[in-house]
């Protein structure tokens, strides 16, 4: 795992040994979120997935921690009293809340009579957004993060380590540390100039543009109108409102939510900028809403949930409404979540995301590695026929 640091700024004093030289690397386990330095904040900007107002508010509400199944293992590395580097990790005994599907390994090594769980899932608890999962630059402190992972794979203390959406430029290094890539598919709009929604509209094709008119109006004739709130403006009763909605749509299909009111009160709280809540009301009387995050030029589309059924309401509260709000609000690229060709008739695009993978039983590896191989050239052929059906027309040749 050794690997040659790269040049790096100049260290601050406090990085340093009392002979100038860079101090060294000292590894960290945190195993309770509270116990999260100040200094971490600084680190995990800009990612607003990483921040700690946002896990804190998971582990204090009890939606991670001892007994739910992600339980924090961060490894923080320090040079000298500085935070360089950090790798947040999570103790998994099952998989539910991923949105990158093992359960068929976990079935095999049952099958074997060896344990999959525990495993090691580097991850946004519940929420498949993109974004770095190793914090800061110095590769000398991330080959010592990753050492530590080694260890945990060769003692037998996990069966496997999995890095799931990780930002582009980290694949590499993952990749040269032993992690087998994995692909799969979201749907993101990505900006192409228009200026606002209508602009949008007459980007795409004849049939996708009327049929998204239709579907507007249908929830427009029924008496809805949106009212927008982010973290500063929403209110104890809008919270409750959304989360009964994002409830009720897990119990439709007959599960739990992840996520419970406690925590997105205290989400909205320590980190007011975030969250932005689309709510749909009928005279005055919220009847749905949709939850989005916004991390600069990104807005990241969350939950849902409806306490009345209204024909092509789910279309406008997740895309409609947010489109029109990222158009006038110069945002870049919409992250639509996991899963959903039903989006790309609504103006998302197909993209291919990556997952990381190491599995530390060689038998297991291999079979797996032979199935990845074989599933990428799956994802690429289901892209490629995605991409034959754009939303968008094409350029006059």
């Amino acid at each position: 795992m050794a690997q040659t640091a790269d040049a790096a700024p100049e260290p601050s004093p406090s990085a340093m040994d009392r002979t100038g030289a860079r101090a060294p690397v000292r590894v960290e386990l945190l195993s309770r979120l509270t116990e999260l330095p100040a200094e971490w904040d600084a680190l995990a900007a800009p990612c607003i997935w990483h921040a700690r107002g946002f896990l804190q508010a998971l582990e204090a509400s009890g939606c991670v921690g001892a007994g739910t199944g992600w339980e924090p293992r961060f490894l923080l590395g320090w040079r000298g009293d500085t935070l360089a580097g950090a790798l947040p990790l999570w103790l998994k005994t099952h998989s539910y809340g991923e949105y990158v599907f093992d359960w068929a390994w976990a079935r095999a090594y049952q099958q074997h009579g060896q344990p999959y769980y525990p495993k090691l899932v580097s991850a946004i608890p519940f929420t498949p957004a993109t974004g770095p999962r190793l914090l800061g630059t110095e590769r000398e402190v991330a080959a010592l993060l990753l050492g530590v992972v080694d260890a945990w794979l060769e003692a037998g203390e996990v069966s496997s380590a999995h890095v799931l959406f990780p930002a582009t430029e980290e694949t590499g290094l993952w990749r040269d540390a032993g992690f087998m890539a994995r692909e799969g598919i979201q749907f993101h709009w990505q900006r192409r100039g228009e200026a606002d929604f209508e602009a949008l509209l007459m980007s795409l094709t004849r049939d996708k543009r009327k049929h998204i008119r239709q579907e507007r109006r249908r929830v427009h004739d029924a008496g809805v109108r949106f009212r927008i709130v982010d973290g500063h403006h929403a209110n104890a009763a809008d919270w409750s409102l959304f989360s009964a909605c994002y409830a009720r749509t897990y119990a439709e299909h007959g599960s739990s939510p992840y996520l419970n009111e406690d925590f997105f009160v205290r989400w909205a709280a320590t980190c007011p900028d975030v969250p932005l809540l689309f709510i749909a009301e009928v005279d005055g009387q919220a009847v749905a809403a949709s939850l989005c995050a916004q991390q600069g030029d990104v807005l990241y589309g969350r939950y849902w949930g409806a306490l009345a059924h209204i024909p092509c309401l789910h279309f406008e509260a997740c895309y409609y409404q947010p489109l029109e709000w990222a158009l006038a609000h110069g945002i870049r690229r919409f992250e639509g979540g996991a899963q959903g060709e039903h989006k790309q008739a609504r103006a998302l695009e197909p993209v291919t995301t990556c997952s990381l993978h190491r599995i530390a039983d060689p038998r297991f590896a291999e079979a797996i590695q032979d199935f990845l191989r074989r599933e990428r050239a799956g994802v690429a052929d289901h892209t490629a026929a995605l991409l034959e059906h754009s939303a968008y027309r094409r350029p006059a040749s």
